[in-house]
């Protein structure tokens, strides 16, 4: 059986929940707006790509099952208002805000189209938004094709190890993935050695998500803790880094989950290759620097429980729970890659 994020058909969308994961497969059903912004907010669907398809396909099933009553005026405001509402699920991730910005702008050309009623208006919203599926598993396969490329350029004899943080797969978009994109396209031509996953404190993304695809997939994976990834890259043969982000800012500025500065410092200082892989959606033009990204700080007990076990004082402790960090241009020495190519950070606003 093939692993899905996302499971949808016109009138029907149903979300894997990942909190429940690796000890228990159970789709949701996301039958409005409301129920979708609760999902992307407690994080049983997470990654930037799968929270803006989740969010804009939630609006379909709604446009599709309950539609709003009145005119072409009546329902591009309905749209707008949705709209407004599923981006303050979570501010990091910038895919959804893009999307949604796309999406109004095409409900408006559509609502001055001479003749067009509510009902051909509502019908071409529902098409462009189902588009997206598609467009995002056309993207990751790009995307992946041209970082195994590139890294390929680096390693040119022999299989690649590389490690990787968080999950940027399957289980992150609408398939195939970013990250790993990459690694199933070098495992698709034989050239993948291994895969190091970190962890991913606190919320065990590498751990629950990423070990799990990757075995599901019969790709070779070997889980570590966050703790031991300067050693990884020391002692096992690591031969590039390869992470993904929820937004890349105008000068190369990435932020990603937390721990992933930490690993391009240990990149840098064993002259590994670090490389960020992300769909142009998750670029951020308007921002010039990774200091200008907001980021999500996330519930104490994130950090202080894994499902349900205390892990630390149940009382008196203070705790910062940040969900991502940004890792400066400079350190980014693989690469950018995106569908459209691998860019040096300095290239990318000229790029895209």
């Amino acid at each position: 059986m093939s692993l899905e994020a996302i499971r949808y058909r016109r009138g029907s969308l149903s979300v894997l929940n990942q909190l429940l994961l690796p000890g228990q497969l159970r789709y949701e059903p996301v039958a409005t707006v409301a129920r979708a912004w609760e999902a992307i907010r407690a994080m049983e669907v997470r990654g930037a790509p799968a929270i803006a398809l989740v969010g804009c396909l939630s609006l379909a099933v709604e446009l599709a099952t309950q539609p709003p009553e009145g005119d072409v005026e009546a329902l591009e405001e309905f749209v707008g208002q949705r709209l407004d509402f599923l981006v303050t699920a979570r501010p990091t991730a910038v895919n959804l805000r893009h999307e949604a910005q796309r999406l109004r702008h095409f409900t408006r050309q559509q609502a001055q189209s001479p003749g067009t009623s509510a009902h051909a208006l509502r019908e071409s919203i529902i098409q462009h938004i189902e588009e997206l599926l598609e467009q995002d598993r056309a993207q990751n396969r790009q995307l992946g094709a041209h970082g195994a490329g590139h890294i390929l350029q680096r390693v040119p004899d022999g299989p690649v190890t590389l490690l990787t943080h968080c999950n940027t797969g399957t289980l992150a978009t609408a398939g195939y993935g970013t990250a790993l994109g990459i690694v199933r396209a070098l495992h698709a031509q034989g050239r993948l050695q291994r895969v190091f996953c970190t962890e991913t404190r606190p919320y065990n993304q590498g751990g629950r998500l990423t070990a799990f695809e990757l075995l599901h997939d019969r790709i070779p994976v070997t889980l570590i803790a966050d703790s031991a990834a300067a050693a990884a890259m020391r002692e096992r043969g690591v031969q590039a880094v390869v992470v993904g982000a929820d937004r890349v800012a105008a000068n190369g500025d990435t932020a990603n989950k937390i721990g992933t500065y930490q690993l391009a410092l240990a990149a840098r200082h064993h002259g590994v290759p670090f490389y960020v892989a992300a769909p142009s959606s998750s670029c951020d033009l308007t921002l010039p620097s990774g200091s200008h990204i907001p980021i999500e700080e996330r519930p104490a007990a994130e950090l202080t429980h894994i499902q349900g076990c205390c892990l630390a004082p149940q009382a008196g402790i203070e705790v910062w729970n940040p969900a991502f960090d940004v890792t400066p241009h400079e350190l980014i020495t693989g690469g950018i890659v995106t569908e459209l190519g691998v860019f040096d950070p300095r290239e990318l606003r000229r790029a895209l």
